[in-house]
């Protein structure tokens, strides 16, 4: 851990410690990058003050993703990784979200780029944003059943496999 990356976390956290005690949960550092737990219906209202506070000035959000840790819980884990670029640094803002209620405010009003991102999320692991201006499958046809990248989805996947009789059974005289 460098001293930069520690007085970042500091800077980071302090600045929304004094803006809501509550909108950070938990602080990690590892590997010089640091990680800002926030709880779900702090969510985006974090991320405005990291986006307008003068003192952080997260202006990119550059990737968002989400781990599924099935069958822990809480079960998701969103993370949001924002960059200042006047300032130079990195910060993730992480949201735990349970199996049994998968449902996170949306980013898109406060990073329009979050809108592709939040739409793969949704896509891959179900996780429903609320407020995003066009929640809908982004890399699956509309009719897929289930959410691929969630743990517990079946490795054959839930269609039937069509019989393919003797296309490529192997021919047995040579």
């Amino acid at each position: 851990m460098t001293e930069s990356s520690n007085q970042n976390a500091n800077v980071v956290a302090e600045q929304l410690r004094s803006w809501n005690a509550k909108a950070v949960v938990e602080v990690i550092e590892f590997r010089g990058e640091t990680t800002i737990v926030v709880p779900r219906e702090l969510l985006r209202a974090t991320a405005v003050r990291c986006r307008e506070e003068g003192a952080l000035q997260y202006n990119l959000l550059t990737d968002a993703t989400c781990v599924d840790r099935y069958p822990h819980e809480p079960r998701f884990e969103l993370n949001y990784h924002l960059v200042s670029i006047p300032r130079r640094e990195k910060v993730r803002l992480k949201v735990r979200l349970s199996g049994s209620d998968p449902v996170v405010d949306s980013l898109v009003p406060v990073w329009p780029g979050a809108n592709w991102l939040e739409r793969e999320i949704f896509d891959l692991f179900g996780i429903r944003f609320n407020g995003h201006p066009d929640l809908r499958r982004i890399l699956l046809p509309d009719d897929w059943e289930g959410h691929p990248l969630r743990r517990d989805y079946p490795v054959q996947g839930y269609r039937d496999v069509p019989n393919t009789g003797e296309l490529f059974r192997k021919s047995t005289t040579t």
